[in-house]
């Protein structure tokens, strides 16, 4: 048996050095095996490395990531025909028709580490031309593993990421870890559900801690938890972050968390903000409740009020996310959900981009379950786009739409601050609407200064 060349790549642009290369870089060398990984969001493909691999294995966590994927894809086929395609992630299995037509050999999602490994080691043993080896992988493990402390060598430096700007101006540099994977809920829009179906696993705290301790080793100052819902196991995530603060009490954190588990779990608050925690990311979506039905979200336009003034009492901030363009949404709706961004004291904290998120209904998506959808004009599935195409039955919601995703990346690019953009945003809505008169926007209660909610410089979206 033989030792793989084998190259991992990752084309997802989130600002944080890729977890998903980190953790099989270290089961695979454990192996023995030489491997290198690319994060094409930083750097370039190196022609020599694809040249010379047994095994080029695609991380594809996210629709974005996807997409630029299959196109890197196409050139690592073009640069070496001898090579053993591999697809992983949350996005592999349900576009695994579309990768296999593009020469993918072996798709592997969910727990993917403990399948890399028997790909690999399968490959080492094979005479013949590796591109032939079929895979006997199961497509979507759920299988309990036992992970390894991730092997980040070969990534670019931390300092070439995202970082975190502070109150008074200055910057840290931000490490990136993961507790857990998928989650226990079914939200219908989500694309953890197509492969988790519900369940979620988590990666060991002496394994989390470790990680983060290279990491500060290597300059983290800063820690985002990727994990889709932090506190889809709270008891795992409280150990860590107070193991993690007693050992590093000047090192700040982010976490993602559902409204849902926020208020459930109240109680666990206080423990965030005194371990350091910087903000508190959480997918709101919409503050329409037909549409937080529709996406079987798990909470409420109140639960979402509610929430947001009980973070503040706590001296916590919030950072919502949203999807607001819905084939769902009207003129008067995405208006409120402005109107309630604005009296919450929110405008700072949310960055402009989620204002403009559009709905995407990738294979395998719980939305195409919903009968309301029939009535929307959906169209058939796009290969190149990843998705269901669909129209608003207002075409002034989709140019408006449109409209908003060219101003908010020309302002953003130009530095505009994020109350100026909303301000944009908002008299852009009004005349889409065609008020003749247009509302100033609505009375905000005191609130924090931009300059004084911390930050991440790459904010989230897919």
């Amino acid at each position: 048996m033989r030792d793989l060349n084998v190259l991992l790549i990752s084309t997802y642009e989130l600002g944080r050095q890729p977890f998903g290369l980190a953790s099989p870089a270290a089961w695979l060398r454990a192996d023995g095996h030489s491997v290198h990984l690319l994060d094409l969001s930083r750097q370039s493909l190196d022609e020599n490395l694809v040249c010379a691999a047994d095994l080029v294995a695609f991380f594809l966590p996210m629709h974005t990531a996807t997409r630029l994927g299959v196109r890197a894809l196409a050139k690592v086929r073009t640069l070496n025909s001898r090579v053993h395609l591999c697809a992983y992630g949350l996005y592999a299995p349900v576009n695994a028709e579309l990768l296999r037509g593009l020469g993918v050999a072996t798709i592997l999602g969910g727990e993917f580490e403990a399948g890399l490994r028997s790909l690999a080691q399968r490959l080492a043993a094979a005479t013949g031309d590796v591109t032939q080896v079929p895979q006997v992988e199961p497509g979507i493990s759920l299988e309990r593993q036992e992970f390894l402390v991730p092997d980040r060598a070969g990534l670019p430096p931390l300092d070439k990421y995202a970082r975190l700007t502070l109150p008074d101006g200055s910057t840290r540099v931000v490490g990136y870890t993961e507790a857990s994977r998928g989650c226990k809920h079914r939200c219908r829009h989500c694309p953890i559900v197509p492969v988790y179906n519900g369940k979620f696993r988590i990666v060991g705290r002496e394994v989390v801690l470790e990680d983060i301790r290279r990491q500060v080793a290597a300059g983290a100052q800063h820690i985002t938890f990727g994990d889709p819902d932090f506190f889809n196991g709270p008891t795992h995530a409280v150990e860590i972050v107070r193991a993690l603060h007693r050992e590093f009490p000047d090192l700040s954190y982010d976490v993602t968390i559902k409204v849902e588990h926020l208020l459930e779990q109240r109680e666990l608050l206080p423990v965030l903000r005194q371990t350091g925690c910087a903000f508190v990311i959480t997918a709101v979506e919409s503050v329409d409740d037909r549409v937080l039905r529709l996406l079987d979200k798990g909470h409420s336009r109140a639960d979402f009020i509610h929430l947001a003034m009980l973070i503040r009492t706590l001296g916590l901030f919030l950072v919502p996310t949203f999807v607001p363009f819905t084939p769902w949404t009207t003129l008067e709706g995405y208006e409120e959900l402005l109107r309630t961004i604005a009296k919450l004291g929110l405008v700072e904290n949310v960055p402009p981009v989620q204002l403009t998120i559009r709905l995407l209904i990738p294979a395998g998506s719980r939305l195409l379950e919903i009968t309301d959808l029939y009535g929307i004009a959906l169209g058939a599935f796009e290969p190149e786009l990843l998705v269901y195409p669909w129209r608003n039955p207002d075409p002034r919601v989709d140019k408006l739409q449109r409209e908003l995703e060219d101003v908010v990346q020309c302002e953003s690019k130009k530095g505009t601050g994020r109350g100026e953009i909303f301000a944009r945003i908002w008299k852009l809505t009004q005349r889409a609407r065609g008020v003749d008169c247009e509302e100033t926007i609505p009375a905000m209660p005191p609130r924090a200064a931009r300059a004084t909610i911390p930050y991440l410089t790459e904010p989230w979206y897919c």
